[in-house]
């Protein structure tokens, strides 16, 4: 017993300096890349080891349908980190419906060949590695001529966490397991090296050398970086990620965009976003105790039930009232979702639950498998959107730039009119 008790302190201790130097002052200045591409070798680490990453291909596999699914979530989660967000708009190729299609359907299928094919110079994945980290060079370059921040070591640390934070932390809200003894560990394994590839030193590499030490880093970004950044989203969040989230509906039809947003605070753990009735009691509990004995007619400031978050934030109060969470059907942010985000993300709970089953992961891991296949050569729902032509992806070619008109997060959150009938039942299939 203090034997475990011993490592858990030292992998604390370990922690704790790796989250020190990534909210550093030079893990924010240094840049992704400091070569141009053109000077840029790509290296496999020396603690490169084949075999852990091919066991994690098969992983990633045997939970291809939640794993990507929760990748989705992590990418709505990383659109609220204020410098990310900053540099994906000044790059204008995500910025509306079409451009953001191809940017993120990109951004899947680049994903998607590292877990296809051998990590090997050459292959397919390795070109697909140096395309996304010329790309940060690129991007990194059109912030600098703009005078704005680059794409920093920071950043992309906590990119990483959009691939592997839910999943690592979150598993049981999706239904991932494990196959074989040590899964997770070489799933770790396998986002480190990509980490490293696409230009992360190994000081600011999320994932660390062993699947623990991973786990309580992404807790504390969790804690301390994204539910804060989420409770306060930045300007334009709602614009991006709702570009995001209409574009890929061409891809897969069953996210419904006010859902996704409201799952993915929920993951979060964004104070007000319950879902469960044990999250409303816990909530309920939470605040009882900050009031400590004094009326629950007054409200409870949000950041009182948050930890301090590591990253400066612009100054904003938001009071959230006890009374408000006697029942799910009272909680506010529930309310305001419309009956099709209420209906898909209950269906998000059930096929989580479904996908625990053997058929389950059988059926759905087939399905994605098929949405694959359509994605590459036959997108068809993409086809009555955007055209035929303007529809397929090409990976290793830069996506297209847009001259969109940027809503402030004001437009989104006034009070929408209703939809009619038709479409409110039309909504619940597609």
């Amino acid at each position: 017993m203090s034997t475990e008790v011993d490592v858990y302190r030292l992998t604390s201790s370990l922690v704790d300096e790796y989250i020190e130097g990534l909210f550093s002052k030079d893990a924010f200045e240094q840049p992704s890349d400091s070569k141009k591409p053109e000077d840029l070798e790509m290296k496999l680490p020396e603690w490169f080891d084949e075999k852990q990453f091919n066991k994690a291909r098969r992983f990633y596999w045997n939970n291809c349908y939640m794993l990507s699914s929760s990748m989705l979530n992590g990418l709505v989660a990383v659109f609220a980190i204020p410098s990310i967000l900053q540099v994906l708009i000044g790059t204008k190729r995500s910025n509306s419906p079409y451009t953001a299609y191809k940017r993120y359907l990109s951004t899947l299928l680049h994903t998607l060949s590292w877990f296809e094919h051998e990590l090997k110079p050459g292959s397919r994945s390795w070109r697909s590695l140096f395309t996304v980290r010329t790309r940060h060079f690129k991007a990194s370059l059109a912030a600098k001529l703009k005078n704005q921040p680059l794409v920093s070591q920071r950043d992309l640390a906590l990119t990483q966490f959009g691939f592997i934070g839910f999943s690592m932390i979150k598993s049981d809200k999706f239904g991932i397991r494990q196959f074989e003894t040590g899964d997770w560990e070489a799933y770790n394994h396998f986002w480190r090296t990509i980490g490293h590839l696409i230009g992360l030193e190994d000081k600011y590499n999320l994932c660390r050398k062993n699947v623990d030490e991973t786990r309580q880093a992404c807790q504390i970004l969790l804690d301390r970086v994204y539910t804060p950044c989420l409770e306060n989203v930045p300007e334009y969040f709602e614009h991006v990620s709702r570009a995001m989230l209409e574009g890929l509906w061409c891809v897969n039809p069953t996210v419904h965009i006010d859902g996704m947003l409201y799952f993915t605070k929920y993951l979060c753990s964004v104070p007000g976003y319950v879902y469960t009735e044990q999250d409303r009691i816990e909530l309920q509990q939470k605040c009882m105790k900050q009031l400590n004995g004094r009326s629950d007619e007054i409200g409870i400031e949000t950041s009182s039930l948050m930890a301090k978050p590591l990253i400066d934030l612009p100054p904003r109060k938001h009071l959230i009232y006890i009374r408000d969470y006697d029942s799910l059907e009272t909680v506010p942010p529930y309310k305001r979702l419309p009956l099709a985000g209420k209906y898909k993300t209950a269906l998000y709970y059930i096929l989580s639950a479904f996908y625990t089953s053997y058929i389950g992961r059988i059926y759905l891991n087939l399905n994605f498998r098929f949405s694959l296949f359509l994605m590459k050569y036959f997108p068809y729902m993409a086809f009555f959107r955007f055209g035929i032509i303007k529809s397929y992806v090409n990976i290793f070619k830069e996506d297209p730039m847009d001259n969109a008109e940027l809503k402030p997060n004001s437009e989104y959150e006034k009070p929408q009119p209703p939809l009619p009938l038709y479409k409110e039942l039309l909504s619940l299939i597609w």
